[in-house]
């Protein structure tokens, strides 16, 4: 399989979606009350859209992104219309059956686990094969075929050399051992939890007078 036919197996709209980043304020609109982002048209792919944006697409085919846990969904009477989303678990979320758009990786597999995410390893069902959408992408491309049936030594060096299905950071390094689509967040701000819990000592008077000092 070529690597034409390989992106052809997906339909252009699916990699931009799943890089996308949702739940941000529209620019257009900022100063509505509906102004979150959380839908996409299929047919423009022009990024995330707010629902007062959805004026200019009326006919096009729009999905729309929920949020579960800080990740995002989508359910599956919306998404399988367009995309086959066999092998990529379910789940039931209020009341309705979703879909992860990204990968979740868990440090550690459950105990009595007996399957996980061909990809991130995460925790599934036995009758699934992936997790999230975005593994499946990745799980079924003909370089993560082929370096799964590589031997362990191997699969370090593979892994580096990925050019098409890697991502890359700024310095154009991989630092990921597969892709993924998940958009990036914010930087987190540190904090100083040492200085933010310290307490106060007892002041002591200083033998020369009335200055308190604290230790």
């Amino acid at each position: 399989m070529g690597s034409d036919e390989e992106e052809n197996r997906w339909p252009p709209w699916l990699k931009p979606l799943l890089k996308e980043q949702f739940f941000v304020h529209c620019k257009f609109h900022a100063d509505s009350h509906k102004s979150e982002c959380n839908m996409y048209c299929l047919d423009c792919m022009n990024g995330a859209l707010c629902s007062l944006c959805l004026s200019h697409h009326r006919d096009h085919r729009a999905i729309q992104i929920r949020r579960s846990s800080y990740h995002d969904v989508i359910r599956v009477n919306e998404i399988q219309k367009y995309l086959d989303i066999s092998s990529v678990q379910t789940y039931i979320i209020n009341s309705a059956k979703v879909v992860f758009l990204n990968e979740r990786p868990q440090p550690r597999p459950g105990k009595g686990v007996t399957n996980t995410c061909e990809v991130c390893d995460r925790s599934l069902l036995d009758s699934f094969r992936f997790c999230s959408l975005g593994c499946k992408i990745v799980g079924t491309s003909k370089n993560f075929l082929k370096i799964r049936r590589q031997s362990p030594e191997k699969k370090a060096v593979a892994s580096e050399s990925e050019d098409s299905y890697s991502s890359s950071s700024s310095h154009g390094r991989n630092t990921t051992r597969f892709p993924s689509f998940t958009p990036s967040t914010p930087p987190r701000v540190a904090v100083n939890f040492r200085s933010a819990k310290r307490r106060k000592g007892i002041p002591h008077r200083s033998p020369m007078g009335g200055l308190m000092i604290e230790i």
